[in-house]
């Protein structure tokens, strides 16, 4: 593992705060090891983010595993369990979504510059093979990034230049105790029929295969930087729209990579699946006036005032649902904290002595109000939608979060109400609220 600690060595800045995902298994394990071999040297504070699926019997064994090695290496173990997903059964691509979305919230929770994540060669081979054969894009045959830098912090996949059959050996020989998921054996998952019958007839002719696509994708991963800068140059997208008049005589190629780009950036917030034949669609109303396409997804695709636009379809009121743990509700997500530093209105602390517990999150009702922190009196809920000029097609679907009383205490992002604490008084319990 000599290649991988140097890469961390030289990637990794003094001093810095990393976030490692780790699952448990031998890849993530083997690189919390490492990164714990590195952490007194370079003075780095090493954050565990460990999520729970609850797909598996043994997850919640493995989930008190990487606990305990976080305990006796002192490094901070964060969880967090899922128990509903969008589709109402386990989804992988909403699994990944949900999981880079707390990682993001952990970031601005301990200000981290890095996410490590156990992505290896095996697993690049594997994502291209599949890509190519079920089709894809310029960025999706990129396969994984060994280094992919975003406005507020960079993710690094040091293991893109090894194997799990070297992994495995390292975990070996240290000792290393990881978990092994068995789902992993079965055909049944298209990973796994590429993982057995494809990747040992390609090391068979090249043990280094993995190297080979790697540049690969490093060669890939530089023509696709050079048409987004073309399109940023042209000024195409704006705001997450297409401006039509800066696309109309740029050729098809171009129109798909902007559409494919905006596509991208809906997809970093929501689960949104999309076929090559509604992206043609898409390219059909680039001409068309006023005119708008169901995209069958929960989304549609409008053209009007100039411009492109992908929007999500009216949302519906939401269920009451308990909030006692971490929960993910239709755009937002919440996590209960041990300490946090921020004060604005995503953020809360309530005392368990002046309110009755547990707390419910629901959709809003009629002639709801909130006695609003730090003012004299209550204000209608409609009237708080109207000041921060909430769209009327989403305010059916706020969260507005009450105690047992049916008290409001808390209007994510908008209002808190009396019963939130500041960080000088009293208080036992942080929530914090991500949009999606």
């Amino acid at each position: 593992m000599k290649t991988e600690l140097k890469f961390l060595n030289e990637n990794i800045k003094n001093g810095s705060t990393v976030i490692v995902a780790c699952s448990g298994g031998p890849d993530s394990m083997c690189l919390i090891d490492l990164v714990t071999q590195i952490k007194e040297e370079k003075n780095i504070k090493i954050i565990c983010a460990h999520v729970n699926h609850k797909v598996r019997l043994e997850s919640d064994n493995e989930a008190l595993m990487v606990e305990r090695y976080c305990k006796k290496n002192k490094i901070i173990f964060e969880l967090l369990e899922i128990n509903e997903y969008k589709v109402k059964k386990f989804n992988e691509e909403d699994a990944r979504r949900r999981r880079y979305k707390y990682f993001e919230m952990l970031i601005k929770k301990y200000n981290a510059k890095y996410l490590l994540t156990a992505h290896h060669g095996d697993d690049l081979i594997e994502t291209i093979l599949m890509r190519i054969v079920r089709g894809s894009n310029l960025s999706g045959y990129v396969g994984i990034k060994k280094i992919n830098e975003n406005k507020e912090y960079t993710i690094l996949r040091p293991f893109l230049t090894t194997t799990k059959e070297n992994i495995i050996c390292y975990n070996k020989n240290t000792k290393i105790e990881y978990a092994i998921d068995k789902s992993n054996e079965s055909l049944k998952h298209t990973r796994n029929r590429f993982r057995k019958r494809m990747l040992p007839f390609l090391k068979e002719e090249n043990k280094d295969v993995h190297l080979k696509f790697l540049k690969f994708s490093e060669e890939l991963n530089s023509y696709q930087q050079f048409v987004e800068e073309y399109i940023k140059e042209k000024k195409i997208i704006d705001d997450d729209q297409i401006v039509i008049n800066n696309i109309l005589n740029e050729s098809d190629f171009i129109k798909r990579k902007s559409i494919e780009l905006i596509i991208k950036e809906i997809q970093k917030k929501e689960f949104f699946e999309i076929s090559d034949n509604q992206v043609k669609e898409i390219l059909k109303i680039i001409n068309k006036s006023n005119k708008s396409i169901d995209l069958k997804n929960g989304f549609k695709c409008i053209n009007e005032y100039g411009l492109i636009k992908i929007l999500k379809e009216e949302s519906k009121a939401i269920d009451t649902q308990i909030l006692n743990n971490n929960l993910s509700v239709d755009n937002f997500n919440f996590y209960f904290l041990n300490e946090s530093s921020s004060n604005d209105n995503w953020t809360i602390r309530l005392s368990t002595k002046e309110i009755k517990f547990p707390l419910y999150i629901r959709g809003r009702e009629n002639n709801d109000k909130l006695i609003v922190k730090n003012l004299n009196g209550s204000k209608k809920v409609n009237e708080i939608f109207n000041e921060n000029k909430i769209p009327k097609n989403k305010r059916d679907s706020y969260p507005v979060i009450i105690d047992s009383d049916n008290n409001i205490i808390w209007i994510p992002g908008l209002k808190k109400s009396k019963f939130c604490k500041d960080k000088t008084e009293k208080y036992d319990i942080i929530i914090r609220c991500e949009a999606r």
